[in-house]
């Protein structure tokens, strides 16, 4: 028996009814050989982070552009910390770890430069909108790998495509990351808000903290215990009304006083500018795009389409360098 059929086993023996098996998976687009060691979503992961497309989230904006200190989140440590919760999540409830890592890992890899900012201005000028766990969807599927993509499990796709809160994915496993994705930016964004100065602990409403508690550690810990006491062994990944609705209002306090805030949000118009314009350019200079995206413009796919897929891939210092290279002059001068 290979090592993966043994894996396979063991996660039949252990796991609750309620979670995914690997030997159940609904399988790729593509077939594919079985690896000997890793069972399929164990493989999705590797995959994941290894690409490039995971490696371009350390220079993306969290929330706070370009802020000045080490220690501020960027979208690749958002990512490791929804990963982490969806870990200990799934470990509690009996549920695919190594599914709910992968997705964890991919959420988000359609996310442009700057953020949101850059996801509002994509979806601005694109008259095919423009949404980033769509996009995500689009990288793993058919832009990775020179444009090959990474030929993930139905599972993994569907997770990724379907973690924002109004939609519902189809495994637990999902389910798990799309909240341990709202856990995570609600914990570290109030982290980053006092290290900026622009809030203290003091500052969440007491009708708030009294049921979450008075400090993002406190959060984090009742909104992990609220799900797994709700959820074990439940055909459902739940919350208690009255921890769920307090989660709800503090993410209003947070819109409300950081995700809003002028002194945290001041450059942002800056970068809907400079997103709007780098699409603009490129949408008429398709000579400057990839190989792999101009083989998909042969393919018949829209050049808006692939323009997004161009200026959402940009880092946000990628994207600062290509705006100073084609609209700011250079210095001139004669020795």
């Amino acid at each position: 028996m290979k090592i993966r059929e043994n894996l396979e086993k063991r996660e039949a023996e252990t796991l609750s009814k309620y979670a995914v098996l690997s030997r159940d998976s609904k399988g790729r687009e593509r077939d594919e050989e079985l690896c000997d060691i890793r069972p399929c979503f164990q493989r999705d992961r590797d995959r994941i982070l290894y690409s490039k497309s995971f490696r371009r989230l350390k220079d993306k904006t969290q929330v706070f552009l370009t802020p000045d200190g080490d220690h501020y989140r960027t979208r690749m440590t958002h990512t490791l910390e929804v990963a982490q919760n969806a870990r200990t999540l799934a470990r509690a409830l009996r549920l695919n770890e190594d599914l709910c890592e992968a997705i964890a890992l991919g959420h988000d890899l359609g996310h442009t430069p700057f953020g949101h900012a850059g996801e509002r201005a994509l979806n601005a000028v694109s008259p095919y909108g423009f949404r980033h766990n769509e996009q995500s969807l689009r990288l793993v599927t058919m832009l990775e790998k020179e444009g090959k993509g990474l030929n993930l499990t139905w599972e993994v796709r569907d997770g990724i495509i379907n973690h924002e809160m109004e939609l519902t994915p189809a495994t637990l496993e999902g389910r798990v990351v799309r909240l341990s994705d709202k856990i995570a930016y609600i914990h570290h964004d109030m982290d980053d808000a006092i290290r900026g100065g622009i809030l203290s602990p003091d500052d969440v409403p007491e009708q708030i903290s009294r049921i979450v508690g008075k400090t993002n550690g406190e959060w984090l810990d009742t909104f992990i215990h609220d799900i797994v006491e709700n959820s074990t062994d439940k055909d459902d990944i739940r919350m208690s009304d009255e921890v769920y609705n307090a989660m709800l209002e503090l993410r209003k306090f947070m819109f409300a006083r950081v995700y809003t805030n002028p002194v945290a949000k001041g450059e942002e118009g800056k970068a809907v500018d400079l997103v709007k314009t780098l699409y603009d350019y490129y949408l008429h200079h398709e000579d400057r795009f990839p190989g792999y995206l101009k083989n998909l413009l042969d393919k018949g796919e829209p050049i808006e389409k692939v323009t997004c897929d161009y200026v959402s891939s940009m880092t946000d210092r990628f994207a600062i360098a290509r705006y100073e290279e084609l609209f700011i002059p250079k210095s001139w001068s004669v020795y």
